[in-house]
């Protein structure tokens, strides 16, 4: 980490654990070096500062919509972060590159499969480009879940600390013997990992993947 990301995360993690009460004790289990890709859920604007100013001095790059460089202020903040801008609604391969690079020089990806927040920390239906990235870099994969920011809203207007909680999952790997990358494929592959990701979750979050009894594991390698 370089002097200028220190004089930003230092403070950015101070903040988040005055105003939450981070249990981040699970953290531990991300490997200190190699490639990785780490696979998240996404509630709100809390928790992509929160894990990322955690998971120091690791490196971790992401991806972020592109509007968000018209806010010179956070164009900034991510630039400083390394995120890669993606055009929502089409497939940007240019930012898919730019994924592959970051995996194949033995960094950390984060990415958020549902592509949006949720809002009260329920999964949502996520998207296939997962898969691809996960194949195609032969990259080990981590899901990382976490809960509780959902609350932060309501709790900060009755000043009430908000419990923020993240929970880490075994690695896998992601392999085809054979075959095409078909659509269905893709949606399966993508189902395989976001089960896994639910499970890391309580009930109450599990939201599309609820059904746990539906998880297959054709595509992953432990």
């Amino acid at each position: 980490m370089n002097l200028a990301q220190t004089v930003v995360y230092s403070p950015l993690r101070a903040l988040g654990r005055t105003l939450c009460r981070v249990h981040d004790e699970e953290l531990i289990r991300i490997p200190h070096k190699g490639p990785l890709l780490i696979v998240a859920n996404h509630v709100n604007f809390l928790d992509v500062p929160i894990f990322y100013t955690h998971l120091i001095p690791r490196r971790v790059t992401g991806f972020a919509k592109l509007e968000t460089w018209k806010n010179p202020a956070l164009g900034i903040l991510f630039n400083l972060g390394g995120a890669i801008p993606i055009r929502r609604g089409v497939v940007d391969r240019t930012a898919i590159g730019r994924a592959r690079e970051v995996l194949h020089s033995g960094e950390i990806l984060a990415i958020a499969p549902e592509g949006t927040r949720s809002g009260d920390g329920c999964l949502q239906k996520a998207r296939t480009g997962v898969s691809v990235l996960a194949l195609d870099s032969g990259a080990p994969v981590i899901p990382v879940a976490y809960f509780g920011g959902e609350k932060f809203r309501s709790n900060i207007s009755r000043l009430i600390r908000t419990d923020f909680t993240f929970r880490v999952g075994a690695p896998f790997r992601v392999r085809m013997d054979g075959g095409r990358l078909t659509r269905e494929v893709r949606e399966q592959i993508t189902a395989e990992i976001m089960y896994r990701l639910a499970a890391l979750l309580p009930p109450e979050y599990r939201g599309y993947y609820s059904d746990l009894s539906k998880a297959t594991n054709r595509y992953l390698v432990d």
